[in-house]
């Protein structure tokens, strides 16, 4: 992975610069024959290392948004966004300004520089493949935009998600189709290494994710497009599941020079000096009432170090937890608020040490956090679990009972643990006697399946929130007391637009208004989160 990553530094920063300067949607919109000597493979490393390796994007996307909204971590004061509700269209436009200017446009560069190019159908499958699955994030979260007409050099129209939705479909069933081993291979790909096959199963997974979208919105369609991805053929174990191994640096943010290559969610985490989010109060409340061992293996305290590298941080879990259990902060509150007294504690082979406050508040694991973390784009676990909550909505018709495939993605989310470098093997029995004591109940399956969906896509903060806002599970909260704009506190449902597109692309942008309601808010739902 490092030679892979480090051969394509000096071509993916010929790409940042040719797109550095088009971070406005309006002028993103570019005439490809300005850029018509790049390989279409090293755009699709930059897609791929972009979007999880861009801290920018992950650090305003996923650590002060989309995590405290669905309620994994709170604590530092750069949480306030997602964890209070504090609005700023400013820190909700990021992705779209970065995205527009860098991964979308390559994306659609990508696909239109191999259509129809013999040989290169396996590279133009995989560019749409990575074309859907970068829109998606994008409409989960904002819901209408430019889609058709995104990267065609004009002030693109928004289309509608219901719109955009299907052509999702279409796209991911045609390119799966065309996807065929005895053909070109394709190099750059960070994801697989350009195995056909591996990508098939990517396509019919990301096909399911999105199909089960729809589960208020549209049943039947959500049903129809379900049957359809598990019966090309998703995921089937943990070998299959979509992943980037990130290398051991700590990401800044000039991306320019090409240093995306650690993981950007975990250098969010320790940028700038700032406080490590901590886990909140619900979350550990779900481990502690379920027994969940990752408990033991997950949640850690260590000695309140602000930015410095996750692995330099000292243990007092084991101490720690013997006095005071396990103690996370509150949604939407900062690490300083329910302040604890002091704990003197012994750290073995170190001696006595005082605990203070933010000590005493648990943490990720070191092993979750590590800079060359990889980030779970897609797991076997997400696709058993949908494929339980399927069964339980439409009947038998995905290759086994709701039972069977929900104890097939806990066991996987466990198992997935051992992904990260210095994470652990959880032990077979320990994931047996959780099963055994966390079973299907008739008539809350659906809300069990998704309380362990909410574990297992921690630390991809988007997911998690589109998770969330689909499924109604967990029952989310939200935030106590009083927001520091004055508006009344209720988990917002999507992201307000950036105002350079109503500066840019205004004509466009005020035809988007009415669905919702006449007003950007972020109170508003996206098409598919139907009320």
């Amino acid at each position: 992975m490092k030679k892979m990553l480090k051969t394509y530094l000096l071509n993916l920063l010929t790409i940042a610069l040719v797109f550095s300067s088009c971070k406005k949607f309006g002028d993103t919109n570019i005439d490809p024959t300005r850029s018509s000597n790049l390989d279409p493979s090293v755009q699709l490393s930059l897609i791929q290392l972009r979007f999880s390796g861009d801290l920018n994007v992950n650090e305003r996307t996923t650590f002060m948004m989309t995590m405290p909204l669905v309620q994994h971590i709170s604590g530092p004061y750069s949480n306030r966004w997602g964890g209070i509700y504090f609005r700023d269209p400013n820190i909700m436009g990021v992705l779209w300004e970065d995205s527009y200017g860098s991964d979308l446009v390559n994306a659609v560069d990508a696909v239109k520089r191999t259509t129809n190019i013999p040989d290169k159908t396996n590279l133009n499958a995989i560019c749409r493949i990575m074309k859907v699955y970068n829109f998606a994030r994008m409409t989960d979260l904002y819901g209408d935009l430019p889609y058709s007409e995104a990267g065609l050099g004009i002030k693109a129209k928004f289309d509608t998600q219901e719109e955009i939705y299907n052509s999702f479909f279409q796209d991911l069933k045609a390119a799966r189709a065309q996807l065929d081993g005895s053909k070109d291979v394709v190099k750059g790909d960070l994801f697989y290494g350009g195995d056909i096959n591996a990508w098939k199963k990517f396509a019919s997974s990301l096909h399911l994710r999105l199909a089960m979208r729809l589960v208020k919105r549209d049943p039947a369609k959500a049903q129809a497009e379900a049957q359809q991805a598990f019966n090309e053929g998703v995921f089937t174990s943990n070998g299959d599941v979509c992943k980037l191994d990130h290398e051991d640096i700590q990401n800044p943010y000039e991306d320019g020079k090409g240093n995306i290559r650690g993981n950007g969610v975990s250098a969010s985490f320790f940028n700038g000096g700032g406080i490590p989010g901590r886990f909140t109060t619900p979350f550990l409340d779900q481990l502690r009432v379920t027994n969940d061992p990752r408990m033991k293996y997950m949640v850690k305290y260590y000695v309140d170090i602000p930015g410095g590298n996750p692995l330099s941080r000292i243990d007092l879990t084991e101490p720690l937890v013997e006095k005071v259990g396990y103690v996370g902060v509150n949604p939407g509150s900062y690490i300083w608020d329910g302040y604890l007294s002091n704990v003197t504690v012994e750290i073995p082979g170190k001696g006595p040490y005082t605990a203070l406050n933010n000590d005493q508040k648990a943490q990720p694991a070191n092993f979750l956090l590590r800079f060359n973390a990889p980030f779970l784009h897609l797991t076997y676990s997400e696709v058993e679990l949908l494929l339980a909550e399927a069964t339980v909505r439409f009947g038998p018709s995905f290759g086994g009972t709701a039972a069977s495939h929900y104890e097939k993605g806990v066991t996987a989310a466990f198992q997935q643990l051992s992904f990260f470098p210095g994470g652990p093997t959880v032990p077979a029995n320990e994931i047996s006697t959780f099963i055994q004591g966390n079973q299907l109940i008739a008539g809350r399956e659906i809300e069990t399946i998704n309380k362990q969906m909410w574990i297992t896509l921690f630390l991809n903060g988007p997911e998690a929130y589109a998770n969330w806002r689909r499924s109604g599970f967990p029952n989310l909260i939200p935030a106590v007391g009083v927001s520091e704009t004055g508006e009344s506190l209720t988990i917002p449902r999507r992201f307000e637009y950036p105002f350079t597109e109503e500066e840019q692309n205004k004509e466009n942008f005020q035809k988007v208004l009415p669905a919702l309601g006449g007003v950007d808010s972020w109170t508003k739902r996206v098409w598919w989160d139907k009320e």
